[in-house]
C-alpha cells in the first residue's frame, strides 16, 4: 500500500468513527425489560454515608 492509499483509509476510518453513536439507555431498554433503569436520582443521606464507609474499608 501506499502512503496515500494509507492516508485514504485513516480519513475514512475517521469519518466513519465519527458517525457512530452509543446506543442510549432508552434504545437498548426499549427492547429488552431487564435493561429498564430506574431514573437517576440524587443520592440518599443513607445511600452516601453507605459509600463513605465502603471507601474507608479495606478489601
Amino acid at each position: 500500500m501506499t502512503k496515500q492509499d494509507d492516508r485514504r483509509i485513516a480519513a475514512l476510518a475517521k469519518k466513519n468513527a465519527a458517525k457512530i453513536k452509543p446506543p442510549t439507555r432508552e434504545q437498548s431498554a426499549q427492547y429488552d425489560d431487564t435493561l429498564k433503569q430506574s431514573p437517576e436520582e440524587e443520592e440518599s443521606a443513607e445511600t452516601k454515608r453507605l459509600f463513605k464507609d465502603m471507601k474507608r474499608r479495606e478489601f
